[in-house]
This record gives structure tokens, sequence and C-alpha cells, in this order.
């Protein structure tokens, strides 16, 4: 199953895809062929050119207007050997190449056969006089396409086993959350209703407890959602990474700030000489907001930039 995030690494190495695929093409068949070819010329460089991509789900050509005129060349025995007759003239390839005049890639579609995700590359022939003479296709599917070209893509091995990796991570952080939010919930429920004998300290141990755990659970939703499941922002939404790390450095600053806050009682209380700690706690806080705020701003600026 193809993700969301294979589609954006695909736009991505577009480029370098084209360009490595029209390479590979032009070395194997020549743009310009001389006046006289057939056919069965024709198919002997398609199956050429098999060899230099294993990994091409179909080859096959179409002639100036559309229809193919070779049987499709694929070590999938369902694909190979049909197709020939067929009217590809509605396809996205054939009426870009000729209106560019030189070898192109398509956006990601579903393949009418396989029902996967491919791209293909076509790359016009012309004779001596520079009349088109025919349009080599070739077929890839987005997943080796993206194996071929960046290797390190969301579904190579080590993409796989990176999900992995997160997903262990994010399962562990989970379970420490879930920990916290015991612990929290227990410390304060052992007073039961007995609201005479609260220690206000221990409710304030239970607040921090409980922050903390909403704040590794907003971690771990990011983490799985872009690593292991590999969603991505959408077009006009700010970006989810910016927005989690938001919502986890505001939980530690509340989280700080009860704190400061608890000692600030238990100090002015207890000890008044020691109240210049909780000062500088709230010194430390007030530089964490700070900090989050010229990055909001430089985030901000960046995002209106690249729009």
């Amino acid at each position: 199953m193809v993700s969301v995030k294979e589609i954006q690494e695909y736009a991505q190495i577009r480029t370098k895809a084209r360009a490595y695929l029209c390479y590979i093409l032009s070395r194997n068949i020549s743009q310009h062929l001389e006046s006289g070819m057939t056919v069965d010329d024709i198919v002997k460089k398609i199956k050429n050119l098999q060899q230099a991509l294993p990994k091409s789900e179909v080859i096959y050509a179409i002639d100036g207007k559309g229809i193919q005129i070779t049987e499709n060349i694929s070590s999938n025995p369902k694909l190979n050997g049909i197709g020939k007759g067929d009217d590809r003239s509605d396809r996205a390839y054939y009426y870009r190449t000729l209106k560019e005049h030189r070898c192109i890639l398509t956006d990601p579609y579903p393949s009418l056969v396989s029902n996967e995700l491919v791209v293909t590359a076509s790359f016009p022939l012309y004779d001596a006089h520079d009349n088109l003479l025919c349009i080599i296709c070739v077929d890839i599917s987005l997943k080796n396409i993206l194996n071929m070209v960046s290797p390190s893509s969301f579904d190579s091995t080590f993409g796989t086993f990176s999900r992995f990796v997160y997903a262990s991570f994010s399962l562990a952080l989970f379970m420490v959350a879930l920990l916290l939010f015991v612990k929290g919930v227990t410390s304060f429920m052992s007073f039961g209703f007995d609201f005479g004998n609260i220690d206000i300290h221990e409710m304030f141990k239970s607040t921090i407890l409980l922050t903390l755990s909403l704040a590794i659970v907003d971690l771990v939703k990011a983490i799985f959602e872009e690593e292991v499941l590999g969603k991505v922002k959408r077009k006009g939404q700010s970006d989810e990474s910016h927005q989690t790390m938001v919502r986890f450095l505001g939980s530690i600053i509340i989280a700080l700030s009860i704190e400061a806050l608890m000692l600030v009682f238990k100090f002015a209380l207890t000890d008044p000489v020691k109240l210049h700690f909780a000062v500088e706690l709230l010194v430390g806080i007030t530089a964490l907001i700070l900090g989050l705020s010229y990055y909001l701003k430089i985030n901000q600026k960046n995002n209106s930039s690249s729009k």
C-alpha cells in the first residue's frame, strides 16, 4: 500500500528521477534514428532497455497517433505480450511528449492492469528529418522508482527498519506517559473524599505528573503519525511537527510554572531565605517563553516566504 509520504518523496526527487531515466533511455536508444526503421528494430532496442531497467513494470512503444505498436515487454507474465493496438492517445505522457518534444516523466497514477501507482517515462524517437517515428514508454511502480533514485526512501529496507525503531520508541514513550498518568491520578485519589486532609503539595505534584503525561502523549502522536504511518501536512496547513513541539514545550512551561508557584508558597511559609530559587526558576521559565516566541516568529516568516 502506497503512503502519502511516498508521494511527497516522489515530488521531491522527481527532477532527479527524470534526469536518471532520460539518461538511461538516451544511452540505450538514440533519440534520432535512421530512416527505414521497422517495428522489429524498435522491439530489439526495447529488449535492450529492459536489461538496463530491470525494475520496470512494462515497456512498449506507441506511434505518433498514440496507438501501441508493440506488445508489452515485461518480466510479469500477466503483463507480457499484450497491449498491441491499444489507443493511448488520451494518456498524459502521450500529449505531453508531443507538446514538449522531449523525454518526460509523469505524475503517479493508478495502473489499469496492476492497480498500483506507477509513473511513466516517455522517450520520443525521430528520424533524420525530425519526424516522429514512435514514443518509447516505460512504466515503473512508484515504490521502485523511489528505491532506484532514493535508496533511503520510506519503503526501502532502511525505511522499514526506521519505522520499526520509531514504533518501538513510540510504544516505550506511551508506556512512560501511562505510568505518569496512573501515578498522578492515584496521588490525589488517595485522599478520597476527605477534603480536609488534602495536601496541596501532593496536588501540585499530581498536576505536574498529569501535565508531563499529556506532553509525552502529544509527542508520541506526532512521532507515530509522521514516522510510522507516513502522515504529512496538507497544503495550506502549518507544519504538524512545529505544532507538536509548541504543544510539548507549552506543557513543560506550564509544569515548571506550577512547580515555581509551589516553591514560592513553600519557601514563603517555611524558609523565606530560599525564595531566590523560585525566582531563578521563574527567570528560566521566562527565557523558555521568549525562546519559544522567537521560534514561532522565525517559523512564521519561513512559511510566508515559502508560499
